[in-house]
């Protein structure tokens, strides 16, 4: 062969060369790292972008759908509650779901190359409830999850991801059984996204060490232990034997909160504003920085927004006015001093209430100051966590308060009606996480048959879970705590 023509087959093979790189890499970007906005109808209403918008946590912390999809079909054993297996798929861990939706409230699908599924601020912040046995659920956004195995869901991927059956025979067998990848997709996922995914969940077992401790026990539906969970994902703190589980608060009406008269917020004052505590529990969910800073920034700004103006819901039975204006009057003479004075969003002594520290013992200046150094070095401002060691609880906001039980910071008091007793007349277990209301007691059903089946046992005499301290008002009569109580179904 001629020199000349050596010369132009080099030219056509490096020619095919490069157009096999750059259709390869073309593919590659499709495929993998190519992002599509949502469809039109999450950011329909501010209500639906709450409950499915994407907030940027797909990048890091999503599972691929299709796996996501099929590993309750693989392993459905591993759906458990209290140590039973609970029928239901990911029903099975209390998650609202409304008829019709792909996924359940907080869990939001985005292709990012690929779909993936990840969580937002719903998964924590939407409350369901059903004002009889026969009655459909009404979700309402921006209240307490209380239905919800936060932990639950944590461990199942971690136990599915830690499984020999979790590789990409038999998850691939499975995905096509429902769905039909075409040829690149379906090596994508043998090659790459099955074994990238199994080793991303079984990364996360180390940080989760805490949740599989013998000696601490199940936060259960609707609560987290929401300090350690920022000690051992953000700044990376050893494991100690602190252990502050907490009801999941509402996020109604945020603009009660004035950082310039002395509010805090969280349920021990360890955050200066609503802005810093919906930064910093977006980076939770999003379990590292955010690929785009403006469009996080710009996320955290919309829920804000949206959260300060969110009216807290009306109370849905009825109340009966001369009893509820007879309770105004016991609530002027024993709660106001709290709830409607100055002292109401700062810091109360714990000594002055006497309820379970152990939320208070999850936190420290030095934990404080390592991650607002962390979110720093992200290039992200906010007023952040506050510097100083912990003293006390929040006086809480009281609106909006008949849809927040259990009661106490720990949520270890089933209803108001049971709040208004002694420590020691108070129910030492029951069963948290059923969604039929209560409009006697004002709470959650906790004690038939249908809410131990469903519910997850809390015994307040656990780490944690005690359910003393904050004995105001025990000392009225039952007339007086009946009238009481039907003042706080008006706010």
């Amino acid at each position: 062969m001629s020199y000349a023509s050596r010369k132009t087959w080099f030219s056509v093979i490096a020619i095919v060369v490069i157009v096999v790189g750059i259709v390869g890499a073309i593919i590659g970007y499709q495929r993998g790292f190519r992002e599509y906005p949502q469809p039109d109808w999450v950011t329909a209403t501010p209500e639906m972008r709450f409950k499915y918008g994407s907030i940027g946590a797909e990048h890091d912390a999503g599972v691929p759908y299709w796996i996501f999809y099929v590993l309750p079909r693989i392993f459905p054993e591993k759906l458990t509650q209290d140590g039973k297996v609970i029928p239901g798929g990911y029903a099975a861990l209390g998650v609202p779901w409304e008829q019709g939706q792909e996924l359940p409230v907080g869990f939001t699908k985005k292709t990012i190359g690929f779909p993936r599924v990840a969580n937002n601020c719903a998964v924590c912040h939407t409350t369901s409830y059903r004002v009889s046995s026969e009655a459909n659920p009404v979700l309402v956004v921006g209240g307490p999850a209380h239905t919800t195995n936060v932990e639950g869901f944590f461990r199942y991927l971690i136990d599915c991801a830690k499984d020999p059956r979790f590789n990409a025979d038999i998850l691939m067998a499975e995905i096509n059984r429902v769905t039909e990848l075409d040829l690149i997709d379906k090596l994508l996922y043998r090659f790459l996204i099955i074994p990238i995914t199994k080793k991303r969940l079984l990364e996360r077992e180390a940080q989760f060490a805490w949740i599989y401790r013998p000696d601490f026990p199940d936060w259960g539906r609707g609560r987290d232990d929401a300090m350690n969970l920022t000690k051992y994902f953000m700044i990376r703190a050893p494991m100690d034997d602190t252990f502050g589980p907490t009801d999941m608060p509402s996020l109604w009406n945020l603009k009660k909160y004035v950082w310039e008269r002395g509010h805090r917020m969280n349920y021990a004052g360890d955050s200066h504003d609503a802005y810093s505590v919906i930064m910093d529990s977006a980076l939770g969910l999003l379990g590292a920085a955010p690929a785009s800073k403006e469009d996080f920034v710009g996320q955290v700004k919309w829920l804000h927004g949206y959260l300060s103006e969110l009216p807290s819901p009306k109370y849905p039975f009825p109340i009966d006015p001369a009893r509820a204006d007879s309770g105004k009057l016991l609530f002027d003479a024993n709660c106001a001093a709290c709830h409607a004075s100055e002292l109401t969003g700062r810091p109360l002594p714990l000594a002055d209430v006497g309820t379970d520290r152990g939320r208070l013992d999850s936190w420290n200046k030095g934990a404080a100051i390592k991650a607002n150094q962390v979110v720093k070095e992200m290039g992200l401002e906010r007023r952040g966590l506050v510097e100083e060691d912990l003293q006390g609880y929040i006086v809480p906001f009281l609106d909006g308060i008949w849809l927040k039980a259990p009661y106490l910071h720990n949520g270890s008091v089933p209803t108001l009606r049971d709040l208004l007793e002694p420590a020691t007349a108070r129910p030492t277990v029951f069963w948290r996480g059923y969604d039929l209301y209560d409009p006697i007691k004002v709470g959650f059903v906790s004690d038939t048959p249908e809410a131990q089946r469903i519910g997850t046992r809390l015994d307040t005499g656990s780490k944690g879970g005690g359910n003393q301290g904050h004995e105001f008002g025990s000392q009225l009569s039952a007339a007086e705590k009946e009238a009481l109580v039907e003042y706080l179904k008006t706010l």
